[in-house]
């Protein structure tokens, strides 16, 4: 880990109350980086900063809801009159809406879109109309900023996730049974023959926000086992939802 030390490095995470968010947290704060943390349920960033505090961080928690533009401003004057700096962006935060081109509404479109693009596909699959839509607009947002701010030194990447272990569908309104068979069918929609986990992901977060990855920016970071590389009739022909 010390090829990824984040030491001196001030980092705020997005999505931080589960998930991806709280994991990339809990390894930044072991990495040494000084961490503002948000999220719109403040007892879950409690839960997270309390994970934190045992690596000998104390974050700063702002309870903010990303899809409003004032709580944005307000997590970055905080975060900055904080630390007097900001070294490391991450945006874990996002929702998932199951739909259709015939059943997906406006109101589930701009709600995914005001979350999902603000801040977080190489593979697509059925039933997630506008969530597909929201990954691959923010592919070319990761592409399209790493050229504006390249300049400025600034590197943007985006890492591009399989299915991982987290409560994301089951928040997007997926039953406990027919998450459970989500899961053993994406078992074999990966060619590792495993779903991910968190770790999996903040691992490779980690890398790209380190000096371990100064020559990289722009990159669409597929950490997926070999997903995107698998042929889409064959593998969700059997996946309903």
């Amino acid at each position: 880990m010390d090829l990824c030390n984040l030491s001196g490095k001030v980092a705020l995470i997005s999505g931080a109350s589960s998930g991806i968010g709280a994991g990339t947290a809990v390894l930044f704060s072991k990495l040494g980086a000084k961490l503002a943390i948000t999220g719109r349920k403040e007892d879950n960033l409690k839960k997270t900063a309390d994970e934190c505090e045992k690596n000998g961080c104390q974050p700063l928690i702002v309870v903010a809801d990303l899809s409003k533009e004032d709580d944005v401003k307000t997590l970055m004057e905080k975060t900055i009159s904080h630390f007097g700096k900001l070294n490391i962006l991450v945006n874990c935060a996002g929702i998932l809406a199951y739909g259709s081109i015939e059943t997906t509404s406006l109101e589930q479109y701009d709600e995914v879109f005001n979350i999902n693009v603000r801040i977080d596909g190489l593979r697509t699959f059925p039933g997630g109309l506008v969530y597909n839509m929201s990954k691959s607009a923010l592919d070319q947002f990761t592409c399209t900023v790493a050229l504006e701010l390249a300049p400025k030194k600034v590197r943007v990447n985006s890492v591009n996730p399989g299915v991982i272990v987290t409560d994301l569908q089951k928040r997007g309104g997926m039953s406990e049974e027919v998450y459970t068979q989500f899961l053993e069918k994406s078992r074999r929609t990966h060619v590792l023959g495993r779903v991910g986990e968190v770790d999996d992901i903040s691992t490779a977060i980690a890398f790209l926000a380190s000096d371990a990855s100064s020559f990289i920016t722009g990159a669409l970071f597929p950490v997926d086992g070999g997903r995107h590389i698998t042929c889409p009739q064959a593998t969700y022909s059997e996946v309903t939802y």
